[in-house]
């Protein structure tokens, strides 16, 4: 079920036993080959998938912009920063209050640190709130194999694989400080973390599925200890 396509009524008696899932994404670069959207289509592929294997979810529009100041001087990123996304994400759940509970799934790891503030508000003030991401290689941990192939699996028009290049492979530990220092510019040129060069949509369909995976069990356990 998506939330805006849904009329007001049709939600009047069910919205208490509804879990509102809501996909979290970024409008910034992801190197030459994939699309400004792709963490948001990630987010939202995800939440889908959610409602398709556990009753009563409803997916609401997505959030498409999200911390992304480390994109900064590439074109097309748009960030709002971290305070700005942990206060959209506070009201945005308390405003959810007719729902049984809200799954934020995030797409953009630049995103977490405002979450996990802000989840720990919400808890705090006794709203049923969680927060999931998908787990990655440290190695791959944009515009990479993994993403890219997981859009070829969508089928996504705006992935572009004869412009893919590889970026800067080493883990992300290595490169922590001075990509927190420079942003991903001052680490990766292209502005990819990772080698999206032999990025199929096979490798995708399974990255997919193990991230549903863990995404529903981690709600049923949720679900379970609410």
């Amino acid at each position: 079920m998506n939330l805006g396509e849904l009329r007001s009524p049709q939600l009047t008696d069910r919205a208490a036993r509804t879990l509102l899932a809501v996909p979290l994404g970024a409008t910034e670069q992801h190197g030459p080959h994939l699309p400004l959207s792709t963490d948001t289509v990630i987010a939202t592929q995800l939440c889908r998938r959610l409602a398709d294997r556990i009753p009563d979810v409803v997916v609401a529009p997505p959030i498409p912009y999200g911390s992304s100041g480390e994109h900064a001087g590439f074109a097309g990123t748009l960030s709002i920063g971290q305070a700005m996304l942990t206060g959209l994400v506070v009201e945005l759940v308390r405003s959810a209050d007719d729902f049984a509970g809200v799954v934020l799934v995030n797409g953009h790891g630049g995103n977490a640190q405002p979450l996990r503030e802000a989840v720990r508000t919400l808890r705090a003030e006794g709203r049923t709130v969680m927060a999931w991401a998908p787990a990655g290689r440290a190695d791959d941990t944009h515009a990479g194999h993994t993403e890219t192939s997981v859009l070829l699996s969508l089928e996504h028009p705006g992935v572009a694989l004869d412009a893919a290049e590889p970026g800067v492979t080493a883990p992300l530990p290595d490169i922590i400080d001075d990509l927190r220092r420079g942003g991903v510019a001052a680490v990766s040129p292209n502005g990819v973390l990772g080698d999206p060069t032999r990025a199929s949509a096979d490798d995708g369909a399974a990255v997919l599925e193990r991230w549903t995976d863990s995404l529903v069990d981690a709600v049923a356990t949720w679900m379970a200890e609410s």
